[in-house]
């Protein structure tokens, strides 16, 4: 797959279709492949910390969630065909995990979240096998009881795909250290997907997300929980991709 050099995250130049096909693939052939996924707030924490830069990269697909990356990779000489969240292509996997008859299991978001989140795909799908729920909130670190108990319950239930949900960084930081340990298929982030299947959280309306606005949305709905974060965001992320640009111009064997 061709990939795009933002801010040093390399981005898979795909389309839905061709994850939808790679999970396909994989799980059908019983290999294993973790799929991330990147927005505006995950490439300030990749250009930050190098660990999860390194973490997204090593991934074996990175999808662009949003439309600021879609237009940020413009700006530096690529085209990525298609932005994707999750919140709107779980309906496709679940479609096709119905099909296929592969496993799921939903780990994270708050208590509850997950549970009604199933509850919901499974009156849409109901021939859909979700192994297994359980919340975010747990001691996640290695070695910890409750840790442990997670990580048993999901090698016990053994999912095809596995969603996990904690939020960036701690869903990548969860699966860098546990990735190994894992007896399923697939790992997919899904930050706070379960809120919005279980409608816990609210979208923007149709004509919103599907006009890339849903940033703007999530302001107006929830301003304590993304106002700043796009405010601040957004501003430096035009900022550090003008300063990629200018200096692949310059000197053009440093960047992608």
């Amino acid at each position: 797959m061709n990939k795009a050099n933002i801010l040093g995250v390399c981005v898979d130049i795909v389309e839905l279709e061709d994850v939808l096909d790679m999970i396909r693939e994989v799980v059908s052939t019983s290999q294993c492949a973790l799929i991330t996924h990147t927005h505006i707030r995950g490439l300030h924490i990749a250009y930050e910390q190098e660990w999860f830069r390194d973490f997204l990269n090593s991934s074996d697909l990175i999808y662009c969630d949003g439309m600021g990356v879609k237009w940020g990779a413009s700006l530096l000489g690529y085209h990525i065909p298609q932005c994707f969240p999750f919140a709107d292509w779980i309906w496709q996997l679940a479609e096709l995990a119905e099909n296929h008859d592969f496993s799921l299991f939903f780990l994270g978001n708050p208590p509850g979240a997950a549970k009604r989140a199933a509850d919901r795909f499974r009156g849409h799908f109901p021939k859909l096998r979700i192994v297994g729920t359980h919340h975010g909130f747990f001691n996640k670190s290695i070695g910890h009881p409750e840790n442990e108990i997670v990580v048993q319950q999901i090698n016990d239930t053994r999912p095809n795909i596995l969603l996990v949900g904690f939020g960036m960084p701690s869903q990548e930081m969860w699966l860098k250290e546990n990735w190994q340990r894992l007896d399923v298929n697939i790992a997919i982030t899904c930050g706070a997907l379960f809120e919005y299947a279980a409608k816990d959280l609210k979208r923007g309306p149709k004509w919103m997300v599907e006009n890339y606005l849903e940033w703007l949305a999530r302001i107006y709905i929830s301003p304590d929980r993304y106002g700043k974060r796009y405010l601040r965001d957004n501003p430096l992320f035009l900022y550090r991709i003008l300063k990629q640009k200018i200096t692949c111009s310059l000197f053009p064997k440093s960047l992608g």
